[in-house]
């Protein structure tokens, strides 16, 4: 009895505390994950055939979202983008995070020389804007998902690791690293196994509202031709092939950019609630 009363008053403490953007930015993101994993329990159609006989068909009944030029089911496509764009976002930060996390735990604690170093990278870095650097390197490597990873990873890793940077030196000050210093614990130990842990929080909060940027981006460079690339189901791709048609087809656009909106939304207010969640005497 004691153990059910305890569980209620959680549950009712956790609907408490938990604002209903938070629910929503859940229910979104568990959304884009069952989309993206099971898109076929959704979408009605191939999103890759084409209907000469449904060319630019309104929206309705059989085509919720409307058809594009090819006769192609808007919805289905839609629907199937999920699977490309969250893999957009997952692999286009993963190395970024990683790394940037490790520059900046090691930059950080040590400074000095590593720190000076570090300072001038980032400086020529936030230089130019990320889109411009990112495009510049696409186009030099070529169209396609892969050449996106790339220049994403070899620029923005830097962004993550000035991030964590800044919370190390915060916290190799504290009382907890010089009681471990003098215990003789390794640079390393501390590093590791004190400081990571006090820190990843930032990380995995920035992580999550940049997952919504790198959907932008990546939507971005697939309208460019830069990204995805045709046939491809992707929003992006979905977006430039019906710029030409925003007059008579307007649903050939306005689908996929609800969509990206929406998924985007539904990262940064996850990443919001995780940041609550995390936050030291929140629990």
């Amino acid at each position: 009895m004691s153990e059910l009363i305890a569980q209620r008053s959680i549950t009712r403490k956790w609907r408490k505390h938990l604002p209903w953007s938070s629910l929503l930015g859940c229910i979104i993101l568990v959304f884009s994950l069952l989309m993206a994993f099971f898109p076929h329990w959704v979408a009605p159609f191939d999103p890759l055939k084409f209907d000469f006989r449904a060319i630019l068909k309104g929206p309705s009944l059989q085509h919720l979202f409307g058809t594009d030029n090819f006769g192609r089911d808007i919805f289905s496509r839609v629907i199937y983008a999920y699977h490309i764009d969250l893999q957009i976002a997952f692999f286009t930060t993963l190395f970024p995070m990683v790394f940037g996390t490790l520059v900046g735990l090691l930059v950080g604690y040590y400074g000095g020389i590593a720190e000076t170093l570090f300072q001038r990278i980032v400086d020529a870095v936030v230089t130019f804007p990320l889109l411009v650097l990112v495009i510049a390197i696409v186009a030099i490597l070529g169209p396609g998902l892969n050449s996106m990873y790339i220049a994403v990873g070899i620029i923005y890793w830097v962004f993550y690791a000035r991030l964590i940077a800044g919370e190390v030196s915060i916290q190799k000050r504290l009382e907890y690293v010089a009681a471990g210093k003098v215990m003789g614990y390794s640079p390393m130990r501390i590093i590791f196994r004190h400081v990571l842990p006090n820190v990843i929080t930032t990380t995995l909060v920035y992580w999550m509202t940049d997952m919504a940027l790198a959907i932008l981006l990546g939507s971005s460079l697939g309208y460019l031709g830069l990204g995805a690339q045709p046939p491809t189901a992707e929003w992006g791709v979905l977006i430039a092939s019906g710029k030409n048609f925003m007059d008579t087809a307007w649903w050939i656009t306005i689908f996929p950019g609800i969509a990206i909106v929406l998924t985007g939304l539904g990262f940064s207010l996850f990443g919001d609630l995780l940041s609550d969640w995390l936050r030291p005497g929140s629990r």
